[in-house]
């Protein structure tokens, strides 16, 4: 009896043992992970994400009288915040003033100066044609003295009458030699009066665009429209404390919303797929649940880098298909770039496939209870799949994770690969 209790004792552990060694998932097999070759349609696609911009915008420009000014920056003072709605004439921003208010006092010190200079020019040549004047009307009463002379002499010896001639003759030449003198510094008086007023011109006209130019430091809308920042060359967005340059006067933007394109940038590698015309599959980051419909628009021609990144990348813009109220500016959207559409073709994750050497791809392919090796050809492929062109057909269970012993499976190859390629595939 007591063996007998003993060995059904010792049957019970065995037989829970073989129950634990079951269930434990020992068996290979149990653990492995296997799919089945599909045919059917096949998308080539990328997949980016961008971020939305009105196709057509209205500029809010700064002041346009910057550089014949010399002022290349200014700093915003003040602005609307983004996403306001304005109507046209609305406030939009204030720019600093105190560099166009000192040029103004500098200016109207020269306006000072200019005037007091043209009066004292004006002055100075009435002084000085008047004593020439008088100085004719002296020379013209020497000549008719002489003149005088001359007729009472006729009486006189000849050598009186002479010298009166002359007399009267170098007096008529002073009087004459001034006459031309007096025209000459009537010309040059007339010539440093015109100088004179268009310096005080100059300085007030330059005064005057100063202070258009100090009104225009106050911005209003153009149009009705949402105000959204302008970006500048790295990016970020003009703000409060921000510049604007004399040669981009841009402070922001009325963006037309009715139509909206999405700017996304596509790595060099895959550029090559991308062309105008394309089917693109929109989704939205703030409405998940929304999806759209776009069309690749244009690509850039030159490559990119961008900041913080190492990779070569092209700009694309997306021109969204419908209209939606929803839609804003800066919103982060992802883009399902389709490329190419292939129809009836044999499919496999790309986890199906490893590598051999340089240049052998093969799968892990069911067989019975096992499994072996299967070289294969790939065509194209996307995020998730590859297209397999030979070695697979459609339905075949194929590994997705590594089973035990794959080094010692064999390698089948494809029809034309030498003994050659059987020998170093098998190492």
């Amino acid at each position: 009896m007591k063996k007998r209790y003993w060995l059904l004792i010792i049957m019970g552990v065995l037989l829970v043992a073989v129950l634990i060694y079951a269930t434990s998932g020992s068996d290979p097999e149990s653990t492995d992970i296997i799919v089945k070759a599909q045919r059917g349609d096949f998308v080539v696609d990328v997949t980016t994400s961008g971020e939305l911009e009105a196709r057509n915008s209205v500029e809010i420009m700064g002041p346009n009288g910057l550089r014949s000014a010399r002022i290349f920056n200014v700093e915003i003072k003040d602005m609307v915040d983004e996403g306001t709605t304005v109507a046209k004439g609305d406030y939009i921003a204030q720019l600093d003033q105190s560099e166009v208010i000192n040029r103004i006092k500098d200016r109207e010190i020269e306006v000072q100066q200019s005037l007091s200079q043209y009066t004292q020019t004006r002055l100075d040549t009435a002084l000085e044609l008047r004593q020439a004047r008088d100085e004719l009307i002296n020379l013209k009463f020497a000549v008719e003295e002489k003149e005088i002379v001359l007729s009472q002499s006729q009486y006189e010896p000849p050598a009186t009458i002479k010298q009166a001639e002359i007399d009267v003759e170098k007096a008529q030449r002073t009087y004459n030699q001034a006459l031309e003198n007096y025209k000459l510094k009537k010309e040059k008086a007339e010539a440093q009066m015109e100088e004179a007023l268009a310096e005080l011109r100059e300085d007030r006209r330059d005064m005057e665009q100063l202070e258009d130019l100090l009104k225009q430091f106050r911005i209003h809308a153009p149009e009705p429209g949402m105000v959204i920042y302008k970006r500048t060359w790295n990016g970020t967005k003009k703000g409060v404390g921000s510049t604007i340059e004399a040669w981009d006067p841009v402070v922001a933007t009325l963006p037309d919303l009715s139509r909206m394109i999405s700017r996304t940038y596509v790595n060099e590698v895959d550029i090559r797929a991308i062309k105008s015309g394309q089917d693109v599959e929109i989704g939205l980051d703030a409405y998940p649940d929304k999806k759209l419909s776009g069309t690749v628009m244009d690509v850039a021609n030159i490559g990119e880098q961008r900041p913080n990144s190492d990779a070569k990348v092209f700009q694309v813009n997306i021109l969204i298909n419908e209209t939606d109220t929803t839609l804003r500016p800066a919103m982060t959207t992802s883009n399902r770039i389709i490329s190419e559409q292939l129809t009836d073709v044999v499919h496999v994750p790309l986890e199906c496939l490893r590598n051999q050497g340089d240049s052998l791809t093969y799968v892990i392919r069911k067989d019975g209870l096992g499994f072996n090796k299967q070289e294969v050809r790939i065509g194209r492929t996307n995020a998730n799949e590859a297209v397999v062109l030979e070695g697979v057909d459609a339905g075949q269970e194929l590994y997705l994770s590594t089973p035990n012993g794959l080094d010692d499976a064999s390698l089948t190859l494809l029809p034309g690969n030498d003994s050659d390629n059987v020998a170093d595939s098998s190492n």
